[in-house]
């Protein structure tokens, strides 16, 4: 079973950098990069539940404690790839990854790991499978 959450993981990373590529390509050339960043962060919400809630409707969560098991698992592969990949792979300084949570000044990522924590248990939920 946990094959299958880290399966699905890889199909949101996937998402993620197609999402982010849309971005880079094409609004994101003609807006602001803070206006680019947080449609693309709402753009990203929006993809990720409809592949969350895929992935719970094929494969339910067996419990609440699952489905939560589920976020966190996803929330630690997140932020691991961010600052691991970005930094040691992209070249990007500790500082420049850690302004990303920075919901202040407009980034609205923290939003995004939310979203990744909390989708599994909404989307369990909302199946009323857990009855």
């Amino acid at each position: 079973m946990k094959f299958r959450y880290l399966a699905a993981w890889f199909v949101l990373l996937a998402v993620a950098m197609v999402n982010g590529g849309l971005r880079d390509l094409t609004y994101g050339t003609q807006i602001s990069e803070p206006l680019a960043n947080q449609i693309s962060c709402v753009s990203g919400i929006l993809l990720f539940a409809v592949v969350i809630r895929q992935f719970v409707r094929r494969w339910p969560p067996a419990s609440a404690r699952e489905a939560w098991f589920i976020g966190l698992f996803w929330l630690a592969l997140t932020v691991a790839f961010e600052f691991l990949f970005f930094h040691y792979v992209g070249g990007r300084s500790w500082a420049e990854l850690l302004a990303n949570y920075d919901i202040v000044h407009g980034r609205l990522w923290p939003l995004i790991l939310l979203w990744v924590l909390v989708a599994p248990y909404f989307f369990y939920r909302l199946s009323g499978k857990h009855l």
